[in-house]
């Protein structure tokens, strides 16, 4: 009672905040850190080769065709923000929107396994193999093992695409869709740093 006499009326209890929550399912995290691992000591072992190898290192990358990298650059950056318009036209019930943008993020996969197939025709054209360099050993592993990831990426995007086809992802039931959305953009991560690492750098 206040001094009016009156009872005063309780304040409204503000709802706790809401804890965040992880995009997809926590397994698919844990496989990410450890493709990310694998790749890590990839690029610590190119770079500590490279540093007793410069010379030969940056005669052979300025051999690289670096246009053809770039292009599959914007491909996989493309097919990422395809993937973040798919998710969010899941978490707007848009099904079909959904579906198309997954398709579209799928063909620009496509177009990156195109590009690197090219590189590497000419790559043999040219006897070049994992036993010609240190450096022609690195670049053909590191690109061919990211080369199988983008693959395995687009077999998520496909499967994707289809259960956004039936309706199977909104609000409520997002998990597998964001599970093969972090999927992607680790492909995409991963290629941001071995792209400039074996392409660019000297």
């Amino acid at each position: 009672m206040d001094s009016t006499g009156l009872t005063a009326s309780p304040l409204p209890h503000s709802a706790p905040p809401a804890m965040p929550r992880l995009a997809g399912d926590l397994a698919i995290w844990i496989f990410i850190l450890a493709e990310l691992l694998a790749f890590g000591v990839f690029f610590a072992a190119y770079a500590f080769t490279r540093a007793n190898n410069i010379e030969l290192f940056n005669a052979e990358q300025a051999a690289l065709n670096r246009n053809a990298g770039a292009l599959n650059t914007v491909l996989l950056l493309t097919a990422s923000y395809f993937v973040v318009r798919a998710v969010q036209a899941a978490e707007l019930r848009a099904s079909q929107s959904c579906a198309r943008w997954l398709l579209a993020a799928t063909a620009c996969g496509a177009g990156f396994l195109v590009v690197k197939s090219f590189e590497y025709a000419a790559a043999f054209e040219h006897d070049i193999s994992l036993s010609s360099s240190p450096f022609h050993m690195f670049y053909l592993s590191l690109t061919f093992f990211h080369f199988m990831h983008v693959i395995l990426g687009m077999v998520i995007l496909t499967a994707m695409w289809n259960g956004a086809r039936t309706g199977r992802y909104g609000p409520d039931d997002m998990n597998g869709l964001e599970s093969g959305a972090a999927y992607w953009h680790m492909v995409d991560l991963v290629w941001l740093v071995l792209f400039p690492l074996v392409y660019v750098i000297h």
